[in-house]
């Protein structure tokens, strides 16, 4: 293999509502937090533990607008990106790092009344363009 590969895929619930950052020029960046949950037995003691990992998830322009719209916190969305760094300096002068997941595609996963229009929205599923056949599985 000659090329990388650097993708993400995550199916989670979001943490907290849409932050909205609007630029000269038009263009918008949203940030929200994504929590993907683990359960599993602890070997030695026999108890079920759970473990939240959160993952911080950033849509750009139109992206963004639509996630805003129609995402709220709690809701269910899968999500595809990329694994992105970056560095800072804050106002005392400390550098600061994060990584986030740069998103390219989502479907959201939750069924939500608008309430202006009072009808099911939905991001179309990539199964909806499968053929269909009649195959039991």
């Amino acid at each position: 293999m000659n090329g990388t590969v650097n993708k993400v895929i995550l199916v989670g619930h979001l943490g907290d509502e849409i932050k909205m950052h609007y630029f000269d020029g038009g263009n918008c960046i949203g940030r929200f937090p994504l929590a993907t949950n683990e359960t599993y037995i602890n070997k030695s003691t026999g108890e079920k533990l759970n473990s939240t990992e959160w993952h911080n998830l950033v849509v750009r322009n139109k992206a963004a607008e639509i996630c805003e719209k129609y995402l709220s916190k709690g809701d269910k969305v899968y999500i595809e990106g990329r694994i992105k760094s970056r560095q800072w300096q804050d106002d005392s002068g400390s550098h600061k790092y994060t990584t986030e997941i740069q998103v390219t595609e989502f479907t959201f996963l939750n069924l939500r009344k608008d309430n202006d229009e009072g009808k099911t929205i939905s991001s179309p599923s990539k199964s909806d363009d499968l053929p269909k056949n009649d195959l039991p599985f």
